[in-house]
């Protein structure tokens, strides 16, 4: 079934390039194969051939030293992951490195490896991607309108920081937001009991979002079913807890002893007998890049195709706002902020804050797709554009983000929003 072979794929060339690399991550490829290859064969809008199209579902690999479940799906989508980089994983200067870099591997849309900040960058992404929706979408056009995906595990949700992004990304109802959470039970330190027992379903539900559980991380069709009904929740960010086996396969399965080791060359024998793999190291057989041609490349490609026809419509009968979007879009800043900034003598006395605020309102009067906000602290850092209103769900295209006593969350979702493109922060 080419189902089970393309996953296997992905696992076979995880357990090979950490073996080659001496040095790695394969406890989560081998668990998250079956969610991530579901994601993408089914659900991801991506266009290798323009890996930074605006409109594109956004995936960011949250627990980013699995990079190479990244790299693996990127290699087999078409992206400029070619086998020699995957054969260079985790070497210096190598396309492949031990965690995902944006823009240094094409396809990548976050750069992540510290545990927690995936998910706060992907809720900057979704916030991007509402301003931008409320901002150029007409009803006989849409320019902007994807999803945000995050794959994450245990370790990020104990963060502080994602606690803080998800508050908030629960509290603007960003719905095009869907987080898979990798719940495997197991920490590097040993079993998650001895860490963690919180309440995901009960927590996440108290905090705006929508919950699906899926028992059995191994079943695709389960996987599908989940994602499918989480984007039928509009109003709220979705999780969706599947629950795998971390280093399925392995000898050391569901022990942290996969976690975060190479399962050597015995070891990677063991676990490929499991999955029936008979392929030659580092070999993708013709009938697995076949299939992502036909499903993650074909779709994507259409897609692409389709948002191209519409935005030529949509510069016909929009033109000045066609104009402004491509001015977002490729970050055009139309004035010499020389000539708009104000001038101040030396001596001039005055607190820093009240300088930030009076050069922040002059640039974002000439810059409309400015957008910020502070940490409950605008009334002493002055962070806020005047005459602008909030970004609510009810108003989202405010240019001033009541983040909250988030302070942590707030940089990493501006990271995020600038990610996304299209926006300055």
């Amino acid at each position: 079934m080419i189902t089970e072979l393309a996953i296997n794929t992905i696992r076979a060339l995880g357990i090979d390039a950490t073996n080659k690399a001496d040095s790695g991550h394969p406890g989560i490829v081998l668990g998250a194969a079956p969610m991530a290859y579901t994601l993408w064969t089914r659900h991801l809008n991506v266009n290798p051939k323009d890996p930074l199209w605006i409109n594109r579902d956004r995936f960011v690999l949250a627990a980013g030293h699995g990079s190479m479940l990244l790299y693996a799906l990127l290699h087999l989508s078409g992206f400029n992951v070619t086998m020699d980089d995957i054969n260079a994983f985790r070497q210096l200067d190598s396309k492949t490195p031990g965690h995902p870099e944006y823009l240094h591997t094409e396809g990548v849309d976050a750069t992540s490896g510290p545990l927690g900040q995936g998910i706060p960058m992907a809720v900057g992404m979704a916030i991007a991607e509402r301003f931008l929706a409320s901002k150029f979408n007409k009803e006989d056009a849409t320019l902007i309108d994807h999803y945000t995906y995050v794959l994450c595990g245990d370790g990020d949700l104990m963060e502080g920081v994602t606690n803080e992004a998800a508050s908030i990304a629960g509290h603007l109802q960003l719905g095009k937001l869907i987080v898979l959470y990798d719940s495997n039970d197991i920490t590097l330190d040993g079993e998650k009991h001895l860490s963690f027992s919180e309440d995901i379903k009960g927590k996440f539900e108290a905090m705006g979002w929508h919950y699906e559980l899926v028992k059995d991380g191994f079943d695709v069709e389960a996987v599908n079913n989940a994602i499918e009904k989480a984007k039928n929740v509009t109003d709220k960010p979705s999780i969706i807890e599947i629950k795998t086996i971390i280093g399925y396969g392995a000898e050391k399965q569901v022990t942290s002893s996969v976690h975060g080791a190479p399962l050597g060359k015995d070891g990677g024998v063991v676990a490929k007998k499991a999955y029936n793999w008979t392929y030659d190291e580092f070999e993708v057989p013709q009938e697995v890049y076949h299939h992502f041609e036909e499903t993650v490349i074909k779709r994507g490609n259409k897609a692409y195709k389709d948002w191209t026809s519409n935005l030529e419509s949509y510069k016909t009968k929009y033109p000045e706002l066609y104009q402004e979007f491509m001015q977002y879009v490729n970050d055009e800043i139309p004035v010499d902020l020389t000539e708009v900034l104000p001038v101040y003598e030396l001596g001039h006395k005055n607190a820093t804050r009240n300088y930030s605020y009076e050069c922040l309102n002059k640039a974002s009067a000439v810059i409309p797709y400015l957008i910020g906000g502070a940490a409950d602290l605008t009334a002493s850092t002055k962070a806020i554009i005047k005459g602008e209103p909030a970004f609510t769900p009810e108003n989202p295209s405010g240019r001033n983000i009541f983040f909250g006593v988030r302070e942590f969350a707030m940089a990493a979702i501006g990271n995020g929003m600038a990610l996304h493109g299209g926006l300055k922060v």
